[in-house]
């Protein structure tokens, strides 16, 4: 095998970088391809508006004329500012079971990073701490979802013969919504939004949640800025995250909290899961994609929760139950059986406390990866 490295320079080549999973996973059941759309929006240079902050560079790996890997390189100059913290992040990184190929892409990008005289590469991590991050080293026979990373498990095995090694591990847990809950929770849920004056709004349209959508992203700002590489997001980068997400969810799977100022405090974003519509149409909306999209939205047995934040004033104070007792109802109005947590730090366990409604089972681990150069 002879292996060589092009980085990407086309809108032909970005194309292939974002599609070369298809190929690898083609026989996995539980690899969930990403949205091309939402790929290609988020890796293009002028229409992520974190390319006013970051720097990448994408390579693909070929053997002959065959690709067998992938990598991006990115420099997050407000991650660097803001946690001290001269690293580069990896990510987008897929690749068949050699140990050359995975060598190759790996060590492009730490060569970038001496160049940029950096300390470190760290990842998988996207460009900001809402995209796609870490390497699943759990849980390979689990179901995918839209919001985290699928690998084979030789990916962990490759990483530590190159010399990368534990930084952080996020784990994830399959939920099971109960049949009933106990009425106390109800009666317990008033007290909390009394105690504290605050109210939980009865929000039926887009139009009126989307009139919350800044206040909500500005919470995550707050109250994610002690998170593991997160970042702030700009109004730029707010708006992108609106347009694209925010517009299709419903309404009933966002419960808000506001303070009698009518400021928000507390919010929860669940979604229908997506898994099975993605894998049916491969990551497309057209021709029969958003056919698909539509039905999994409106009848599903599974779900994903996406984010939680709750203001530190109230933090411990009950508010988070106010939002589980929400979506509880709301999982047992529309014959929601099964949800997914989606990523959680290992050490946040105000977070894994919110989970106290449902029948848990701890079922995917994945890996930020560290090396110092």
């Amino acid at each position: 095998m002879k292996i060589f490295l092009r980085e990407i320079k086309t809108d032909r080549e970005l194309r292939r970088f974002i599609r070369f999973p298809l190929m690898l996973y083609k026989d996995s059941p539980s690899y969930v391809p990403t949205l091309f759309m939402d790929e290609y929006q988020t890796l293009h240079h002028q229409k992520n508006p974190s390319f006013e902050h970051c720097e990448a560079r994408y390579w693909l790996a070929y053997d002959g004329s065959q690709v067998v890997g992938r990598i991006a390189g990115i420099i997050n100059q407000k991650h660097i500012q803001k946690w001290d913290e001269p690293y580069m992040r990896f990510g987008w990184f897929d690749f068949i079971d050699d140990l050359e190929v995975s060598q190759a892409l790996l060590s492009v990008v730490e060569d970038w990073a001496k160049q940029r005289e950096l300390t470190a590469i760290h990842g998988p991590l996207g460009f900001t701490n809402l995209d796609h991050e870490g390497m699943l080293i759990e849980g390979f026979g689990e179901l995918g979802t839209m919001a985290t990373l699928y690998n084979f498990p030789y990916y962990p095995k490759h990483m530590e013969h190159h010399g990368y090694g534990k930084d952080t591990d996020w784990i994830e847990f399959l939920l099971q919504v109960p049949d009933s809950l106990d009425p106390r929770i109800s009666k317990a849920t008033e007290v909390v939004l009394k105690r504290n004056s605050l109210r939980l709004l009865n929000i039926r349209s887009k139009r009126e949640l989307l009139s919350h959508a800044t206040e909500l992203f500005e919470l995550i700002n707050k109250e994610y800025s002690h998170i593991y590489g997160a970042v702030p997001l700009s109004e730029r980068e707010i708006q992108h995250y609106v347009d694209n997400y925010l517009n299709f969810v419903h309404p009933d799977f966002i419960p808000l909290i506001i303070d009698e100022q009518e400021n928000l405090v507390a919010f929860g974003v669940a979604i229908p899961s997506l898994s099975s519509a993605l894998q049916k149409s491969n990551g497309k909306l057209f021709p029969l994609g958003w056919w698909r999209f539509l039905h999994a939205l409106r009848h599903n047995r599974r779900a994903d929760l996406y984010l939680v934040a709750v203001e530190k004033r109230y933090q411990g104070l009950g508010v988070n139950l106010v939002l589980m007792d929400h979506l509880y109802k709301i999982f047992n109005e529309r014959g929601i059986e099964i949800v997914e947590s989606n990523p959680e730090l290992e050490t946040n366990l105000d977070v894994q406390s919110q989970w106290k409604l449902f029948e848990k089972r701890q079922h995917k681990r994945r890996r930020c990866y560290i090396k110092h150069i």
